[in-house]
């Protein structure tokens, strides 16, 4: 009898037992289907988003092809007017869908790869503009011409091979172009905070470049945090320069020299009037009425007679906006 009743409790445990791990298999059977279930829903909502940030890539395409038909020609038809290219933002709708893009003409921004001892000063502005302090930032610039010049010769604070050899994962001094400008990461001084921007502050991303042509910074197209790391400009010089080109082209000193003011003999050497046609787009998208997008940047080289290149491609790109 005893022996019955120890054969019953051993069942009764068992059965304990196996209904427990049932449900511990079903609970965490259950916690997978609907993990899964929102990853494929994020997954199609984030594609869908994407396909519309695409849409307004492509939508800049054709407003940059429209913009090399009609951009010198004057008087220009109501409906026919080109694209700005200085950032100024659009927006367009796919049925109850949306997307925003921006154009920034390359030339408008810092190039790295004609960055020089001399006009280095005003990437050191930008940064300092940016939060970094100055001999931080000038040991960056420093550094950046260090990377791309053809020796081994450093810099007061910059850096050659014999620094990048001594980090824990060693690499040379490129002593070339950047192909890049994510290749800063690998100079010395520069993070992807300073790169990209953390929080609320920006990075200098935007800012530079590797792509446009010398003949100086474009004024017509320069976003203002580079307008402002001119030196010589003032907050008050950029705003003039700001009103000033949103009515016409600047096509000459004299224009610049009576938009900037008292700073312009400062600021002239490192300035130019020319476009690249070499843009960067900018583009989000957006589902309805949903506050978070989707953002891709492209780098698009507008070639003449309806042609054009995509020089870079960035998916999901930074930020949503």
């Amino acid at each position: 009898m005893r022996m019955m009743r120890n054969e019953k409790g051993f069942a009764l445990l068992m059965v304990l037992w196996i209904t427990t791990i049932l449900m511990v298999v079903s609970l965490s059977f259950s916690i997978m289907t609907r993990t899964e279930t929102h990853a494929a829903l994020s997954f199609k909502e984030g594609t869908g988003k994407r396909f519309i940030a695409e849409a307004g890539v492509q939508r800049a395409i054709m407003e940059l092809l429209h913009r090399g038909v009609y951009k010198n020609k004057q008087p220009v038809l109501e409906g026919n007017e080109p694209v700005r290219v200085d950032g100024t933002r659009y927006t367009g709708n796919l049925g109850g869908d949306r997307y925003v893009f921006d154009i920034v003409d390359e030339s408008g921004k810092i190039n790295l790869n004609s960055l020089t001892d001399r006009s280095g000063v005003v990437m050191s502005n930008l940064l300092v503009n940016l939060g970094i302090k100055r001999e931080d930032a000038d040991a960056i610039v420093d550094a950046v011409l260090d990377w791309k010049d053809g020796d081994e010769l450093r810099r007061l604070h910059g850096a050659e091979s014999d620094y990048y050899m001594s980090l824990p994962n060693p690499y040379r001094s490129k002593n070339g172009a950047f192909d890049t400008v994510e290749e800063l990461l690998m100079v010395k001084g520069m993070t992807p905070e300073i790169l990209y921007g953390k929080s609320r502050r920006p990075g200098i991303f935007d800012f530079v470049t590797v792509r446009a042509r010398g003949g100086g910074i474009n004024v017509n197209s320069a976003p203002r945090e580079v307008l402002a790391a001119l030196p010589g400009m003032t907050d008050e010089a950029v705003n003039r320069v700001m009103e000033f080109r949103g009515l016409a082209e600047i096509r000459s000193q004299e224009e610049m020299r009576a938009a900037a003011g008292g700073g312009f003999a400062l600021m002239s050497p490192f300035i130019g009037f020319s476009e690249a046609n070499i843009y960067m787009v900018t583009a989000t998208g957006y589902r309805k009425d949903e506050r978070h997008g989707f953002t891709v940047k492209a780098g698009i080289m507008v070639e003449g007679s309806g042609k054009y290149r995509c020089t870079y491609y960035k998916s999901p790109a930074g930020s949503t906006r």
